[in-house]
């Protein structure tokens, strides 16, 4: 379907990638992973025509209809839902207005009646009469009722706006599909009918996406970016890592076993070169220590950061009751009379839809808000650290540095140990001396989580910490949360991080009430499933 040959990308003379050879197939479901900066986009944008290769061609088989996932929210403001989505084969709507354009002609010929006639056949051989239809079963899927189909884009909320804009990608049953990071800010529903689709789908669908239980779920291929090569490997993401952990670790255990070697024959040599009589056996084992060489293991672009959570004390019996809590925002109330006892162990998921609720109950717990009604007792032995959803105040309008910044949060103030710290958490270098006002959204998120481990806390609170973040860096958090003794509470939309920590979850309904179930995430939503079904 698609035929990638001897592609070269260069910026600036440095080449992003080179010598690219891949074929992308009917059937199949590719995901496109890389550090940021890999060139992950931009390899998509090469795909779709919408940026030129330095060398090297991009063919696709003649009479293909190619659908690409559009970024700019903006750009059908003029535009209702149902036509924005239509216009995903413009081909078919350029069709459906010439024919009522010709049919609400007010001299209409003869000649005007053969040509409608014409378009007519088309229209319907295109599938044209069942267009909206299918438009509105692609928008309900995605969440957007029928009660928006007639509005305007430019009277959208931003939320529905990207899901109209992907409804828009899927409408028409292209033969190929390009989507970059079709899952951000799609709801749990939207994003498991979107799964659910691309597994029903029968053309090429190629997406670059952080979320790793997307791509776990959809891909038949990773297409990986990095040594500034792109190669393609069979399975989803889950068998792409394992496998390049393998790898590495394979290659690792082997330079050990040369170095052993290697060091096993030069004790030899040192101790019988001046030996007569060994001489010889000495020089045959220099000879044969020339000839190892340890197989070098290529500097990836990936950089995992060290994320561990180590609590000074483990928490006593009582940690956290919260009785009766209610609070309205802005005249909204968000949390109805919540009550929940935190036990030894608890690791909790905040899910669903209503972020207000999650993140006004985060804000009541810290002490940064009060709660209307209610209250909150936390036990003696707990200490909690929190992971804001918006850590502004933390980082505008300072000057400090990285080190001074983190110094506050620590009881070690040598700078030797803080640069440590930070390089273990991808600062390294001159990096470390960077006001900490200019920082990217990940490397503010790699700050704060720096400072809850510094806490020694033994309860962490985290509202929405994958934000910002690349995969190795989920992976990274994931990994911590997992395996930190000490109780959690954390709202996430990466479903694998909340499926691999949580073993309790809690959803707040649109109206504040708390549904609390003591078990898995994948349990919870077939559960749920269950109950809607009935």
């Amino acid at each position: 379907m698609i035929t990638v040959t001897d592609l070269s990308l260069n910026y600036s003379g440095t080449p992003l990638f080179s010598h690219v050879d891949l074929q992308f197939v009917k059937g199949n479901c590719y995901g496109i992973i890389g550090a940021n900066g890999a060139g992950k986009s931009t390899f998509l944008k090469i795909l779709s025509g919408e940026l030129d290769s330095t060398s090297g061609e991009v063919s696709i088989l003649p009479n293909t209809r190619m659908s690409v996932l559009k970024q700019d929210q903006n750009q059908y403001n003029a535009y209702t839902v149902m036509d924005t989505v239509l216009m995903g084969n413009l081909h078919l709507y350029n069709i459906g207005k010439e024919m009522n354009a010709l049919y609400e002609k007010e001299d209409f010929t003869d000649a005007d009646g053969i040509k409608a006639a014409d378009l007519q056949a088309e229209y319907a051989e295109l599938g044209g009469y069942e267009s909206e239809s299918d438009a509105s079963r692609i928008l309900q899927g995605l969440g957007v009722g029928t009660q928006y189909h007639e509005t305007l884009m430019e009277n959208m909320d931003p939320r529905l706006k990207v899901k109209v804009l992907l409804a828009q990608a899927l409408f028409g049953n292209p033969d190929i599909l390009m989507m970059d990071e079709p899952t951000n800010n799609l709801d749990i529903a939207a994003t498991n009918w979107l799964e659910d689709f691309l597994l029903d789908f029968e053309g090429t669908v190629i997406v670059v996406s952080h979320d790793r239980h997307f791509l776990n779920t959809i891909c038949t291929h990773i297409v990986d970016i990095d040594y500034n090569k792109v190669k393609m490997y069979v399975g989803n993401y889950d068998f792409w890592y394992d496998a390049s952990q393998l790898m590495q670790n394979l290659m690792k255990a082997q330079n050990k076993k040369n170095e052993e070697k290697a060091q096993e024959l030069k004790e030899f040599i040192s101790r019988f070169s001046a030996n007569k009589s060994k001489s010889k056996q000495a020089t045959s084992r220099r000879r044969l220590l020339e000839k190892i060489t340890l197989e070098e293991i290529p500097a990836s672009s990936r950089r995992y950061p060290w994320v561990q959570f180590t609590p000074d004390r483990e928490v006593g019996k009582d940690i956290l009751f919260v009785t009766d809590v209610s609070k309205t925002v802005d005249g909204v109330k968000v949390l109805d009379k919540v009550s929940f006892i935190v036990g030894h162990g608890d690791k909790i998921a905040f899910v669903g839809d209503n972020e207000n609720a999650q993140t006004a109950l985060f804000k009541i717990l810290t002490g940064e808000w009060e709660p209307d009604e209610g209250t909150v007792k936390w036990g003696q032995t707990a200490t909690f650290s929190y992971f804001p959803k918006d850590n502004t105040e933390y980082f505008e309008g300072c000057n400090d540095n990285l080190v001074e910044w983190l110094r506050q949060f620590s009881s070690d103030p040598h700078e030797a140990y803080l640069r440590g710290f930070l390089g273990r958490m991808l600062f390294s270098g001159d990096d470390v001396y960077k006001p900490v006002k200019v920082l990217s959204g990940g490397e503010k998120v790699r700050c704060m989580l720096s400072k809850m481990m510094l806490s020694g806390a033994n309860v962490l609170l985290l509202d929405q910490p994958t934000n910002h973040l690349d995969l190795e860096s989920i992976a990274a958090v994931n990994n911590g949360l997992e395996a930190v003794k000490c109780n959690v509470l954390f709202a996430c939309h990466d479903h694998q991080l909340v499926q691999t920590v949580a073993n309790r979850i809690f959803e707040f309904t649109a109206d504040g009430k708390l549904i609390d179930a003591p078990m898995t995430y994948d349990e919870y939503l077939e559960r749920k499933a269950g109950q809607e079904q009935a």
